[in-house]
């Protein structure tokens, strides 16, 4: 999404996987697919969206919206 406020989820995207933590916001992306603990589709338009993001530094990550946790297990 293009506004803090608007995100169900703030994202640093961490440059190396051990930067990355389970579901606190912290996301690493692999190269492949197969190495993935959960598959990201990213849409052209925030209805379409399960899983509303909005990418922050590590410092501020995590969830704006902790009912949604449950997609990311």
């Amino acid at each position: 999404v293009n506004y803090e406020s608007q995100a169900d989820l703030k994202v640093y995207k961490a440059k190396y996987q051990s930067q990355a933590d389970s579901n606190s916001g912290k996301w690493f992306f692999t190269k492949y697919a197969s190495q993935a603990k959960n598959k990201i589709y990213f849409v052209s338009y925030a209805s379409q969206a399960d899983l509303k993001i909005y990418y922050v530094n590590a410092s501020r990550a995590g969830w704006r919206n902790e009912n949604k946790k449950y997609l990311l297990k």
